[in-house]
């Protein structure tokens, strides 16, 4: 019998899914927590040394991250340590954790994007509050973002000079980064596409009243068919990270463009499942083990 290990937590709908879909393919699935992750060192190689929660993560067949919980500086760091340590001994992990590096923090990101010769919208980062006042000055209309975070959280609109001033002096007093990228009209319209192994396998276009479209902001989902053009983009968007798996972020852009706004390599898929009826959950498990969907 096949044996997934799905770092997450037990009460998340997503995990649940997973798990619905193991047993329908007749796979062990055991659920455990990122912040259970230990390692040993100096058995001579004789395997990985990681654990979480007493349970050899080597054991298993493949290992798929469902959560990179928040935590101090060197805890987030030693979970990444452990989760390259079980790639470098021959562990599937998915998405692997370069990916996951590349994908949770924005730049990063956003640079490879760009790298790869994909549109995406005009950024700047910075670190100071005279420089980001400068870039919402140059640009005129932009969308502060967290540098991590994911589902729309924290995003804020700037337009006005008096708000970027006391908002930019707000995030500067946190130490925080400042992620700008310019504000491009949607008409509260958006597509995301989840790309697992190398193909889309559903898309959504996102409505909302507002400039959010984010389904956990509000949001509403309806199945899209991709033109091929914009499915490429995906693709190639998620290969640019190196991402198995991906929620890709397209936003059409006036004069025709399409961007990149996001890579998401933890992505959700509630509202894209419930839009198309897609079981995402089993082609996800189908590729991390190299198994046709089940029937």
């Amino acid at each position: 019998m096949a044996r997934l290990a799905v770092l997450g937590r037990r009460a998340s709908w997503h995990v649940a899914q997973i798990a619905l879909a193991c047993g329908r393919r007749g796979v062990e699935c055991d659920v455990l927590p990122v912040q259970a992750i230990a390692a040993a060192v100096g058995d001579g190689g004789r395997s990985s040394g990681v654990r979480a929660g007493g349970t050899p993560l080597d054991a298993y067949d493949a290992v798929l991250v469902r959560a990179l919980p928040a935590g101090s500086l060197e805890q987030v760091v030693f979970r990444m340590d452990a989760l390259h340590r079980l790639a470098r001994h021959g562990v599937r992990v998915v998405n692997h954790p370069a990916a996951l590096e590349r994908t949770v923090d924005k730049f990063y990101t956003s640079a490879l994007l760009e790298e790869a010769g994909i549109p995406t919208p005009a950024t700047r980062v910075v670190q100071g509050f005279a420089e980001a006042m400068e870039a919402f000055l140059a640009m005129g209309d932009v969308v502060l973002k967290p540098l991590f975070g994911s589902e729309g959280r924290g995003m804020v609109r700037l337009a006005d000079p008096d708000t970027a001033y006391r908002v930019l002096r707000a995030w500067e007093g946190i130490g925080a980064v400042f992620y700008m990228q310019e504000f491009v009209p949607h008409g509260g319209r958006d597509v995301r596409a989840l790309v697992v192994g190398g193909e889309v396998v559903a898309a959504i276009e996102r409505r909302a009243e507002g400039w959010k479209t984010n389904v956990a902001a509000g949001g509403r989902a309806v199945p899209f068919a991709l033109p091929a053009g914009w499915a490429d983009l995906a693709v190639r968007a998620a290969a640019a990270v190196g991402a198995e798996h991906a929620g890709v972020d397209l936003l059409p852009a006036p004069g025709g463009r399409v961007l990149v706004h996001e890579v998401n390599g933890i992505p959700g898929w509630r509202g894209l499942q419930q839009a198309t009826g897609v079981d995402v959950a089993d082609v996800l498990v189908g590729h991390v083990l190299g198994r046709r969907r089940a029937v």
